[in-house]
């Protein structure tokens, strides 16, 4: 029987994507966990997998189609003995509704996937249609496992290959619990009262002048969405520090000579970025992050960093960062930046964490306020290092290398003592650099 494949999302954030490339032809044979196509969502071009075995029966959506909306059947798969010619063309199923879903956003991070909603198994009733592919079928058989216990994972609920595999006869998979209604945000409420001027209104103010008109892509859109919905509901301060670098500076160059051999040359934002993941541990408390009616804390410290593209912006995260050393936090961030900026991250490497790094001190910017993205709990803006006169612990005035940093913390999840103590944990580290080698 024919099978729709359907527009998957590849992202949290992901309603429509761009069919970018096929690899695949009408009449091609297929198997489960081979490449079909190249699609490009909001945040990356990825690799479309198939989940069931057959014939490419027809294409229905063809390469270079943008704004292909999620779950819309893009080609029909069939079974041997099957007429391509016969296979139906179905109608595009409706995307389904979703919550806001985090996304990366200016001095911002991009937060932890919400929990997958794969529908609970119904109560078989004699006659009831099970759906699955049919390799899933294969191993449902191969085992003795009843398929009408089985909870889908598959577009609309198809039980596909990966719901059965793990399973032995008579198990049953928990249902996933009810995904939570999202609430109504101040947004909607400002909105309704005083609706924002609509494109052409605005368009009409600047008719006697000179404009390009640049059309906003995924990315874009959910930067927009997220930073207007982050500084609406969540209650923002912000605590500030500055830093005196010196021997931080002076310790990272004996490091960068012992370390020419290598290849290795450590900057300043590694220092920085390994400086919170151990804060984060020395002040457990302000690891955490906000998950609606609830805190969670967290054990690891994975950290978040912003890296400036093209159109926008990507927030890699660095997992177990207070684990790992200063040459080994150099080298997977570069290794993450570097494929940032060609969008070949996958969602599992710029998903997570709960606190991030904004860092324009490279830009030469002294000082800004970052915005949290939810639902972490904070994230830190970095200045540039500046020569700076100071009063030495003698009192007499010295000059010294003075950096500013800013603490954005989300008042829910951390409170101003917590917060104090998290930012003075950051900057002991980078005042004691030495220490954080023990």
């Amino acid at each position: 029987m024919a099978t729709q494949i359907l527009m998957p999302a590849l992202s949290p954030t992901m309603e429509e994507g761009t069919l970018a490339k096929w690899l695949v032809k009408e009449g091609d044979t297929v198997k489960s966990g081979q490449i079909l196509a190249e699609i490009e969502t909001d945040k990356a071009t990825m690799e479309f997998e198939a989940v069931d075995e057959g014939i490419v029966g027809k294409i229905l959506v063809s390469e270079g189609t943008a704004g292909v909306k999620v779950n819309t059947p893009i080609a029909v798969l069939i079974e041997e003995g099957e007429s391509a010619d016969a296979a139906p063309v179905p109608a595009a199923a409706p995307a389904p509704a979703t919550s806001a879903a985090p996304a990366a956003a200016s001095a911002a991070v991009a937060a932890p996937a919400p929990a997958s909603t794969a529908p609970a198994p119904a109560a078989a009733r004699p006659g009831t249609r099970v759906f699955a592919s049919p390799l899933a079928r294969r191993i449902a058989t191969e085992k003795g496992i009843d398929l009408t216990t089985i909870a889908g994972s598959g577009p609309h609920g198809r039980i596909v290959k990966a719901d059965v595999e793990g399973l032995t006869a008579g198990a049953k998979p928990a249902a996933a619990p009810p995904a939570a209604a999202a609430p109504a945000t101040p947004v909607a409420a400002q909105a309704a009262a005083a609706p924002a001027p609509s494109a052409d209104a605005v368009a009409r103010l600047f008719a006697d002048r000179a404009y390009e008109e640049v059309s906003l892509d995924g990315m874009r859109k959910t930067i927009a969405a997220r930073l207007s919905e982050a500084k609406s509901t969540i209650p923002h301060f912000y605590l500030r520090r500055s830093v005196k670098l010196d021997a931080l500076m002076a310790f990272r160059e004996t490091l960068n000579k012992q370390l020419e051999g290598r290849g290795v040359k450590l900057s300043v934002n590694d220092f920085i970025i390994k400086a919170c993941a151990l804060a984060l541990q020395q002040v457990p408390n302000a690891n955490a992050v906000w998950a609606g009616d609830r805190i969670l804390r967290l054990k690891p410290s994975d950290v978040a960093v912003a890296v400036a593209i093209e159109g926008g912006l990507f927030t890699p995260v660095l997992r177990d960062a207070d684990k790992k050393s200063l040459s080994a936090l150099s080298a997977e961030m570069k290794d993450l930046a570097t494929r940032a900026k060609t969008r070949k991250l996958a969602p599992h490497e710029y998903q997570g964490g709960s606190f991030a790094i904004s860092n324009l001190g490279m830009f030469g910017i002294e000082n800004f306020d970052a915005v949290i993205n939810p639902p972490h709990g904070s994230i830190l803006a970095v200045g540039a290092g500046l020569k700076q006169p100071v009063v030495g612990s003698d009192g007499q005035i010295t000059v010294a290398t003075v950096m500013s940093m800013t603490l954005s913390v989300d008042h829910r999840v951390i409170d101003g003592a917590l917060g104090a103590e998290f930012l003075k944990a950051i900057v002991e580290n980078l005042e004691n650099p030495i220490g954080m080698l023990a």
